[in-house]
This record gives structure tokens, C-alpha cells and sequence, in this order.
């Protein structure tokens, strides 16, 4: 049977990478977006014209209604789950803590933090062996932010990132025996356009310096680690969290 993948904010930057990588290497890829709805159905042509399946889905991941309903037009459409790809994220605006409001903290958490365990409750339902699934595997698209901490920009989007993390080692350990394979990457400085929306369009050049490497990571370069993490190759791997940030 084909596998199937679901990533979710697929419509553009590692998202958007992830599922072209994976509709290339025989994937049918389910993709969503919150409003970028030309973009994300331009991702899924893409997949299509190049003999993949794909689809794109419509899907607030603040809303359990609404990942409810991706997962039955997944069933519905490609069959069985093989591997979910929580990617959908949100930094909030980036400020000081003394300036943070309770708005914005629900807001990152929902998207960042509850979106991945509701996701991740309706992959087991269908992966697990002890339900009747064939395992599978699940990534989780963490971040540096993690480690580093997020100060003076983004501590909301750090702590909600090492929830995450948190979250991967858990349901690792949880769900092994039930035939799941639960991982986690963690992207550093990557070139997308996810600093400029957030109002830091400066910001990759400002920390370039503190980047071993000497350059930022492209989103095709986190594609592959999270392909590699779902395959085969990685098949006695679980529980881990890859960095990807050139030493940072």
C-alpha cells in the first residue's frame, strides 16, 4: 500500500519542503494551511504533476473540530496513516516576557503544544498495533529555541518548543511498544519566511555570527532529516532530537 503522510502547515517553508520531498518519494500527502489557501493547493499541483497524490486541507490547529475533520478526510481519501508530521507552528509576536499578555500565551500554546497531542491521539488511533493499525511513525518539527531560550524575542515560542520535546520523549517511550516510532528535529536559523512575518526580517543576519557553520540552513535541508527520521533507515531510531543548525 502507498504510504501516507500528513504535514500539518504545509503551504509554505519547511512545511511546504516536507511535503514536496515526501510526495516525490512516493508519499500521498495530506497538507494543511489556516489561510494561505494558493499557496498550499500550488504545493499539492506540484506533488500532482510530478505523479504523486496530494491534497490540501483547510485546518485550524487551535480547533479540535477541525483536526478532527482532517483526519476522516484523510481516511477518506488515501486510506490508513503512515506518518504524521506536526510542523504547524506560531512564534506569537516577538517582545520581552514583561510584555506578554495572556492572548498571546493561549494562542502559541494552542497551535504549538495541544495541537501536537490532539494530532498525535488521532495518528495513534490509527497506527498503533494494538488497535489494529501497522505502526507508523510520527516527527515533530521542535526548534533551538528550545535550548537557547528565546530571550528578548520569543520565550513563548521556546517553552512551547520544549513542551515538545517533552512530548516527543513521552510518547516515545509510550508508544514503541505499540509499533510507533516518535522523533522530533530541531531546526536552528533556517531560511524561510517565518523572521520577516514576525517583524524580525533582520534577524538571521543579526545571529549569523553565532552559527559555527558560518550559514543558515534551507528548509530542503530539515525536508531531509524529517524524511530520513520517517523511513526505513531509521527504523531503530526513537526518541530523538535532531539538531539542525549548522553547530548553533
Amino acid at each position: 500500500m502507498q504510504p501516507v503522510m500528513i504535514v500539518t502547515g504545509g503551504s509554505q517553508g519547511i512545511g511546504a519542503a516536507i511535503a514536496r520531498l515526501a510526495g516525490a518519494r512516493g508519499y500521498a500527502v495530506a497538507l494543511t494551511y489556516q489561510t494561505s489557501r494558493d499557496r498550499a493547493e500550488a504545493v499539492a499541483a506540484e506533488i500532482t504533476a510530478g505523479g504523486g497524490r496530494a491534497i490540501a486541507v483547510q485546518a485550524e490547529m487551535a480547533d479540535e473540530a477541525s483536526i478532527l475533520a482532517l483526519f476522516h478526510r484523510v481516511d477518506a481519501t488515501f486510506g490508513p496513516l503512515t506518518v504524521l508530521v506536526n510542523n504547524a507552528g506560531t512564534p506569537g509576536p516577538a517582545g520581552k516576557i514583561d510584555a506578554i499578555t495572556a492572548a498571546v500565551l493561549d494562542a502559541v500554546l494552542a497551535v504549538n503544544v495541544r495541537a501536537p497531542f490532539l494530532l498525535i491521539r488521532e495518528a495513534v488511533a490509527r497506527m498503533a498495533t494494538d488497535r489494529g493499525g501497522g505502526g507508523g511513525a510520527i516527527v515533530n518539527i521542535s526548534s533551538r529555541a528550545a535550548e537557547l531560550g528565546g530571550a528578548n524575542e520569543w520565550i513563548q515560542y521556546a517553552a512551547s518548543k520544549g513542551a515538545l520535546d517533552s512530548l516527543t520523549i513521552g510518547a516515545a517511550k509510550e508508544l514503541g511498544p505499540r509499533g510507533i516510532r516518535v522523533n522530533a528535529v530541531s531546526p536552528g536559523l533556517i531560511q524561510t519566511e517565518l523572521h520577516a512575518r514576525s517583524g524580525l526580517p533582520d534577524r538571521l543576519e543579526r545571529l549569523l555570527p553565532g552559527v559555527p557553520m558560518g550559514r543558515v540552513g534551507s528548509a530542503e535541508e530539515v525536508a531531509q532529516a524529517v524524511l530520513w527520521l520517517a523511513s526505513d533507515e531509521a527504523s531503530y531510531i526513537s526518541g530523538a532530537i535532531v539538531p539542525i543548525s549548522g553547530g548553533r
